[in-house]
């Protein structure tokens, strides 16, 4: 399944494939088309190319600067877009551990997606909050980004999406 910004990626790719030089633009545009995918490497590639071609681009610039602060972000926007993509087929739990329902689910989501995705899942409990949770579920052609939520909710925790891994903490109380 492919995502709307990897095709529109593709298409600005498509003509640089028959351009003998691609200008600024288009490479800038490449960069913001992999922005918006989560792909701070491929962005940074695309702005580089972009000043190569026209050195006083100011947008590339601008962009290869932000992209400086932000890339940790935008590869965490993409972890959870590639992540939530996944529509698991079936996902069936009865009284499992918080651990055994994430690691079930990372498998489902591997399988899935025929291991282009690879959830890292960090349960970051020092308290022991989460370890007596018990996970219950029945769900049917469910998006990962729901299944997670579902597992979460149960056991009082909450998700988030950093730059290499899936973290999970519980609730304040």
């Amino acid at each position: 399944m492919k995502s709307i910004a990897a095709l529109a990626l593709a298409a600005v790719l498509a003509p640089l494939a028959f351009a003998q030089t691609p200008t600024a633009e288009a490479y800038f545009k490449q960069g913001q088309l992999a922005e918006q995918a989560g792909d701070p490497i491929a962005a940074k590639q695309a702005y580089t190319s972009a000043l190569k071609a026209d050195p006083n681009s100011a947008k590339a610039r601008y962009s290869l600067g932000q992209l400086k602060i932000n890339s940790k972000a935008i590869a965490a926007k993409g972890r959870e877009a590639k992540f939530g993509a996944v529509v698991v087929p079936l996902f069936q739990l009865d009284g499992a551990t918080l651990q055994e329902a994430l690691d079930a689910l990372g498998i489902m989501v591997e399988k899935q997606s025929k291991d282009e995705v690879a959830p890292n899942f960090i349960v970051q409990d020092p308290k022991g909050e989460l370890k007596d949770a018990k996970i219950t579920m029945n769900l049917k052609n469910m998006p990962a980004r729901g299944v997670i939520k579902y597992i979460t909710d149960q056991a009082r925790a909450k998700v988030r999406y950093d730059e290499h891994a899936i973290v999970v903490t519980p609730v304040p109380r």
